[in-house]
Protein backbone atom coordinates (compact mmCIF):
# COMPACT_ATOMS: atom_id res chain seq x y z
CA UNK A 1 0.00 0.00 0.00
CA UNK A 2 3.27 2.65 0.97
CA UNK A 3 4.78 1.87 -2.35
CA UNK A 4 1.54 3.11 -4.51
CA UNK A 5 1.73 6.35 -2.88
CA UNK A 6 5.40 6.90 -3.00
CA UNK A 7 7.97 4.01 -4.03
CA UNK A 8 10.65 5.40 -1.49
CA UNK A 9 7.99 5.61 1.45
CA UNK A 10 8.52 1.60 2.64
CA UNK A 11 12.35 2.60 2.46
CA UNK A 12 12.10 5.62 4.61
CA UNK A 13 10.22 3.97 7.35
CA UNK A 14 12.17 0.61 7.18
CA UNK A 15 15.55 3.32 7.62
CA UNK A 16 13.31 5.46 10.56
CA UNK A 17 12.41 2.03 12.36
CA UNK A 18 16.44 0.49 12.10
CA UNK A 19 17.42 4.20 12.97
CA UNK A 20 15.08 3.86 16.33
CA UNK A 21 16.13 0.08 16.88
CA UNK A 22 19.74 1.81 16.71
CA UNK A 23 19.11 4.49 19.54
CA UNK A 24 17.16 2.25 21.64
CA UNK A 25 19.75 -0.03 22.00
CA UNK A 26 22.67 1.94 22.20
CA UNK A 27 21.43 4.70 24.54
CA UNK A 28 18.87 3.03 27.10
CA UNK A 29 21.86 1.59 29.06
CA UNK A 30 23.35 5.00 29.76
CA UNK A 31 20.18 6.35 31.39
CA UNK A 32 18.54 5.72 34.93
CA UNK A 33 14.99 6.43 33.53
CA UNK A 34 14.69 3.67 31.01
CA UNK A 35 11.03 3.61 30.34
CA UNK A 36 10.75 7.29 29.77
CA UNK A 37 13.49 7.19 27.43
CA UNK A 38 12.14 4.16 25.76
CA UNK A 39 8.80 5.69 25.24
CA UNK A 40 9.67 9.51 24.40
CA UNK A 41 12.01 7.67 21.48
CA UNK A 42 9.27 5.58 20.23
CA UNK A 43 6.85 7.91 20.43
CA UNK A 44 8.96 10.25 18.39
CA UNK A 45 9.44 7.29 15.59
CA UNK A 46 5.75 7.22 15.39
CA UNK A 47 5.47 10.95 14.46
CA UNK A 48 8.23 10.43 12.23
CA UNK A 49 6.83 8.07 10.50
CA UNK A 50 3.43 10.06 10.29
CA UNK A 51 5.41 12.73 9.35
CA UNK A 52 6.95 10.60 5.88
CA UNK A 53 3.12 8.99 5.41
CA UNK A 54 1.63 12.74 5.33
CA UNK A 55 4.78 14.40 3.48
CA UNK A 56 4.26 11.16 0.40
CA UNK A 57 0.38 11.93 0.69
CA UNK A 58 1.02 15.50 -0.14
CA UNK A 59 3.35 14.72 -3.05
CA UNK A 60 0.48 11.99 -4.24
CA UNK A 61 -2.24 14.49 -4.46
CA UNK A 62 -0.27 17.52 -5.35
CA UNK A 63 1.60 15.44 -7.97
CA UNK A 64 -1.81 14.26 -9.38
CA UNK A 65 -3.61 17.83 -10.24
CA UNK A 66 -3.48 19.85 -12.86
CA UNK A 67 -3.95 22.98 -10.91
CA UNK A 68 -2.03 26.09 -11.39
CA UNK A 69 1.00 26.71 -9.41
CA UNK A 70 -0.31 29.17 -7.25
CA UNK A 71 -2.52 27.11 -5.90
CA UNK A 72 -0.63 24.00 -5.29
CA UNK A 73 2.12 26.02 -3.52
CA UNK A 74 -0.61 27.50 -1.29
CA UNK A 75 -2.03 23.69 -0.89
CA UNK A 76 1.66 22.67 0.06
CA UNK A 77 2.28 25.29 2.69
CA UNK A 78 -0.88 25.00 4.43
CA UNK A 79 -0.37 20.88 4.42
CA UNK A 80 2.79 21.22 5.71
CA UNK A 81 1.94 24.49 9.14
CA UNK A 82 -0.61 21.36 9.86
CA UNK A 83 1.70 18.65 9.76
CA UNK A 84 4.36 21.13 12.25
CA UNK A 85 1.54 22.28 14.65
CA UNK A 86 0.52 18.90 14.94
CA UNK A 87 4.01 17.86 15.66
CA UNK A 88 3.84 20.52 18.68
CA UNK A 89 0.69 20.19 20.29
CA UNK A 90 1.82 16.01 20.00
CA UNK A 91 5.03 17.27 21.76
CA UNK A 92 3.18 19.50 24.22
CA UNK A 93 0.65 16.57 25.21
CA UNK A 94 4.35 14.27 25.70
CA UNK A 95 5.73 17.40 27.90
CA UNK A 96 2.45 18.23 29.84
CA UNK A 97 1.85 14.82 30.86
CA UNK A 98 5.34 13.91 31.63
CA UNK A 99 5.01 10.29 30.12
CA UNK A 100 7.95 9.90 28.48
CA UNK A 101 11.52 11.75 27.43
CA UNK A 102 10.85 14.67 25.20
CA UNK A 103 14.82 14.88 24.39
CA UNK A 104 14.44 11.56 22.91
CA UNK A 105 10.83 11.89 21.36
CA UNK A 106 13.00 14.23 19.64
CA UNK A 107 15.75 12.06 18.59
CA UNK A 108 13.17 9.95 17.22
CA UNK A 109 11.90 12.58 14.37
CA UNK A 110 15.37 13.28 13.64
CA UNK A 111 15.21 10.02 12.90
CA UNK A 112 13.28 11.07 9.23
CA UNK A 113 16.10 13.36 8.45
CA UNK A 114 18.14 10.31 9.44
CA UNK A 115 16.65 7.98 7.13
CA UNK A 116 16.50 10.16 4.38
CA UNK A 117 20.09 11.11 4.34
CA UNK A 118 20.62 6.87 4.50
CA UNK A 119 18.06 5.86 2.52
CA UNK A 120 20.13 5.51 -1.26
CA UNK A 121 22.81 3.82 1.02
CA UNK A 122 20.48 1.21 2.44
CA UNK A 123 18.73 0.89 -0.80
CA UNK A 124 21.62 0.01 -2.99
CA UNK A 125 22.72 -2.24 0.32
CA UNK A 126 19.33 -3.86 0.34
CA UNK A 127 19.20 -4.45 -3.07
CA UNK A 128 22.34 -6.29 -3.19
CA UNK A 129 22.12 -8.67 -0.11
CA UNK A 130 18.81 -9.96 -2.22
CA UNK A 131 20.58 -9.97 -5.38
CA UNK A 132 18.92 -7.18 -7.18
CA UNK A 133 20.88 -5.15 -9.79
CA UNK A 134 20.58 -1.25 -9.06
CA UNK A 135 17.56 0.19 -10.89
CA UNK A 136 18.13 0.59 -14.57
CA UNK A 137 17.21 3.87 -16.36
CA UNK A 138 14.20 5.18 -16.46
CA UNK A 139 12.61 2.29 -14.46
CA UNK A 140 11.29 2.26 -10.83
CA UNK A 141 11.61 -1.43 -10.41
CA UNK A 142 15.27 -3.16 -9.52
CA UNK A 143 16.24 -5.65 -11.94
CA UNK A 144 16.91 -9.36 -10.68
CA UNK A 145 20.64 -10.81 -11.20
CA UNK A 146 20.72 -13.45 -13.51
CA UNK A 147 20.75 -16.80 -11.64
CA UNK A 148 24.02 -18.68 -12.87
Amino acid sequence: MLRRINDALPGLIAGILLYGFLIQVTGVWFVSDKAGYSIGLWYGIAIAIGMAINMAMVIYDVMGTRDDSKHLRNVVAAKSLLRYIVVAVLFAILGYFNFGNLFTAFLGVLGMKASAYLQPLLARTGLRMFGYEEFSEGSSTPLKIAEK
